[in-house]
């Protein structure tokens, strides 16, 4: 099994402990669209206590890579719905498993298929 395969599974198996009926293709395409910041321990995970990780989320991934145009307070009202849903006391909030949430809150599915 490759590195990419085992982190594959890993996130399939947390994403069912939070959405038991997920999409698994989408998951497997974000995650593969991370590139090499799953490996790294610092880049693979979200911190929602950090204003200037949310900020990036916000900036980098919603405006730039979904190209949202709505305004800063509605994405972040977003960010803060993901935030919850995975948990205050999960501290491993991974990257994938956020955006995945996030690309199906602003049903930006068809980027990735």
């Amino acid at each position: 099994m490759s590195k990419l395969d085992e982190k594959i599974a890993l996130y399939k198996e947390k994403m069912r402990e939070i959405e038991p009926n997920f999409d698994e293709q989408l998951l497997e395409k974000i995650t593969k669209s991370l590139g090499p910041s799953i490996y790294r321990k610092d880049s693979e995970t979200v911190s929602c206590s950090s204003k200037s990780e949310l900020e990036r989320v916000r900036n980098n991934f919603l405006k730039m890579k979904l190209g949202l145009d709505k305004s800063d307070e509605e994405l972040d009202k977003a960010i803060g719905e993901v935030c919850e849903k995975m948990g205050s006391s999960n501290r491993n909030k991974y990257r994938a498993l956020f955006y995945y949430f996030l690309v199906k809150h602003f049903k930006k599915d068809s980027l990735y298929i």
